[in-house]
């Protein structure tokens, strides 16, 4: 493994950005949470140089591509704090979609790898109706919000069972560390939703998603230096 040292000065970054925006410095905030996230696509690519095997090439890219949209989406998605009214509901939405985006990149990456693609993502899309079920009966939200909410929750949910699909079809320490870094991409954006439309606002919760996050943007960046 190389080029660890970035992992905690993107953790380091991380909690830069949680204290300056819980002291609603919402602008530098956003600035330094894109540099957190330019981290771990530099991880990413980094770990795609190093890989010398052209036939994984495909794969490599597209990983890159979906950490690449994921650095977009933070700064896009912490704009909601740096407008107000629809501009920031606007923005929030948006950055939601891009996020999506970087799930379906994902996705195209690991369906190859994967032996039996669509039994896993029928798995996905069950675990996904479970699980919008029970964050539905958590939160209030307008329907817009809520419709994004089922898409994107499905995207990322849909990526993890694919993801442990590729584990089971070729076992490695490379697609054991991607599901590591996917399932706690997927706890952070259930805590997001909880968080940001449940009946109550915590900062613990807030820490929590963001710190679970970064190390799970990491990890699937990691991972490329193990294919």
């Amino acid at each position: 493994m190389q080029y660890l040292w970035i992992c905690p000065v993107c953790l380091g970054l991380a909690a830069w950005f949680i204290m300056v925006e819980r002291a609603e410095r919402y602008v530098m905030a956003d600035v330094i949470k894109g540099a957190a996230s330019v981290c771990f696509v530099l991880l990413g690519i980094l770990g795609m140089l190093r890989s010398g095997d052209a036939s994984n090439i495909e794969y490599l890219v597209t990983i890159c591509v979906g950490l690449v949209i994921g650095a977009v989406a933070d700064v896009v998605l912490n704009l909601r704090y740096v407008f107000e009214g629809a501009k920031g509901r606007a923005a929030f939405l948006v950055g939601i979609l891009v996020f999506l985006l970087g799930h379906v990149a994902y996705l195209v990456a690991l369906l190859r790898r994967c032996a039996m693609p669509y039994l896993y993502m029928g798995i996905g899309l069950v675990l996904t109706g479970a699980l919008m079920y029970w964050i539905l009966q958590r939160i209030e939200a307008a329907l817009a919000f809520k419709v994004f909410g089922v898409f994107y929750i499905g995207a990322i949910t849909v990526m993890n069972s694919v993801a442990v699909g590729a584990l089971l079809t070729q076992p490695s320490a490379h697609a054991a560390m991607f599901v590591a870094g996917a399932l706690l991409f997927l706890a952070s954006d259930v805590i997001l939703i909880l968080n940001t439309f449940g009946p109550t606002q915590r900062f613990t919760w807030r820490v929590s998603n963001l710190m679970l996050y970064y190390v799970g943007q990491l990890l699937i960046a990691l991972s490329l230096q193990l294919v």
